[in-house]
């Protein structure tokens, strides 16, 4: 049975009730938040994946996502009314790591908490070193540095490197991409999975605007340029 530590912060207890009966019944151990204080202060406590809703009554889930990313990589599901495409590009542009619109499926939000958590459990260790030892990506402790430096990237961002990475020069397109790091199809539009490797280019590029690492492929997706040295 699945386990696993799971935070919903939704004021609308029908939906975090219903939410919180299904993981259950999958056998993981969820906490409810109704604001975004006490979301706040139950975060700390430690859980492994947070499904977060947009709109709550006493903070914005923009807000409570940010402040989360300062210290903590965990995946974070948004929830939201919000269904157009520049709604989803701001929720991921801040750090969430899937976006799902209500009213939606029990079953499919439980199906991507389990995708998340399948991705982040994988620790089988393998450092891998780019363009001159410059950039490293090592899968065990799920650390990418540069220069030295560790990187602060979301589980989404890291899974889309990482994919690219171990697969140089081979050309993704967007919906490749975005079922191979979510573990699911993925009903979103293309420039969500944009928004994500731009995220990614501001962190890992010394030049976002000429990328030496991820190259877009125009009309097709993207590859990642360089191999592992030895």
């Amino acid at each position: 049975m699945t386990t696993g530590r799971i935070l919903i912060v939704e004021d609308e207890m029908q939906i975090a009730e219903t939410v919180r009966l299904y993981l259950e019944r999958e056998g993981f151990s969820v906490m409810v938040a109704c604001t975004g204080t006490d979301a706040l202060g139950a975060i700390k406590d430690g859980f492994d994946l947070i499904i977060l809703d947009l709109m709550l009554p006493d903070m914005r889930g923009q807000d409570i996502c940010a402040a989360v990313r300062e210290f903590s990589d965990i995946p974070i599901i948004m929830l939201t009314a919000r269904s157009s495409e520049e709604d989803r590009i701001s929720g991921l542009g801040i750090g969430a790591d899937d976006y799902v619109v209500k009213p939606f499926s029990p079953r499919e939000l439980v199906a991507r908490v389990k995708a998340h958590l399948r991705r982040t459990k994988k620790t089988e260790r393998k450092e891998l070193s780019f363009h001159h030892g410059d950039l490293f990506i090592d899968t065990a402790s799920r650390e990418v540095r540069k220069g030295g430096r560790v990187l602060a990237l979301t589980n989404t961002e890291y899974r889309i490197l990482l994919c690219l990475a171990e697969h140089p020069d081979i050309v993704f397109s967007r919906q490749q991409l975005i079922n191979s790091v979510q573990g699911m199809d993925f009903e979103g539009f293309d420039r969500v999975v944009d928004a994500h490797v731009k995220n990614l280019r501001q962190k890992i590029e010394d030049t976002p605007q000429q990328p030496a690492y991820i190259k877009t492929v125009y009309g097709v997706g993207y590859k990642f340029l360089g191999r592992p040295q030895k």
